[in-house]
């Protein structure tokens, strides 16, 4: 890629991951991913786990995150790092606004790919 990139705010761009989940790529280069998620109350985001580090922000919110089997209660300012090929999940308590970063770069959420592979993907998973 080599070529910077300036991620200017839209509200259509997001994609459904399960019912209640949505997530949008905000811009990403060589090494990493900036994904913002919406979270809705009473949803549930399934146990996975992917290659991709995962460094993410609670915006806003009230999430439980389970990580490796250990539940950590987040609310708005807290955030996380999630090593690779390490098994994860959340119970979301409010509606949320999360911000997370992958590295390396997750092929399945880049925007020409998201378009015609949203459909089949699961939870994130690899």
């Amino acid at each position: 890629m080599s070529k910077q990139q300036v991620y200017k705010s839209a509200n259509n761009d997001y994609i459904k991951v399960i019912d209640g989940i949505e997530r949008k790529t905000l811009v990403y280069g060589d090494k990493t991913l900036l994904t913002e998620f919406r979270l809705e109350k009473g949803k549930t985001l399934p146990f996975h786990k992917h290659e991709n580090e995962q460094t993410g922000y609670l915006v806003s919110g009230h999430i439980v995150l389970i990580i490796d089997g250990e539940k950590h209660e987040l609310l708005p300012g807290d955030g996380w790092s999630i090593p690779g090929n390490m098994e994860h999940g959340a119970e979301i308590l409010d509606d949320s606004i999360a911000i997370e970063v992958f590295s390396p770069v997750r092929e399945d959420y880049l925007p020409e790919k998201s378009n015609s592979a949203h459909a089949s993907e699961s939870v994130g998973g690899r």
